[in-house]
């Protein structure tokens, strides 16, 4: 995996940046956002569902990138690892991972 690691709160240096990769409205719902971020690679993912409605004042921004727990990652199938890097890799060329975007 060629993911970048980076240090957690507690300073172990286990997280791993996730970017974001995808905003899609939900199929059932149109009321909810899918958020999907991945590792550079498109190997690893992360997917966060969020009503419209949390999209209101700063604290709700939704960042450029994320620093999560690998265990909160799924793994792309080998369909959906290019689509995801690509995605990724031009989210970090054009944002710094705190930019809310």
């Amino acid at each position: 995996m060629n993911a970048t690691r980076t240090a957690d709160a507690d300073g172990d240096g286990n997280t791993v940046r996730v970017w974001l990769a995808e905003r899609t409205y939900g199929d059932d719902e149109q009321n909810l956002i899918i958020l999907t971020y991945a590792t550079l690679d498109g190997e690893r993912y992360l997917r966060k569902e969020r009503a419209l409605t949390s999209f209101t004042g700063p604290g709700r921004e939704t960042k450029a990138a994320l620093d999560v727990a690998p265990s909160e990652l799924g793994e792309a199938s080998a369909d959906e690892q290019e689509y995801l890097a690509q995605a990724a890799q031009r989210t970090a060329e054009r944002n710094e991972p705190d930019d809310a975007i």
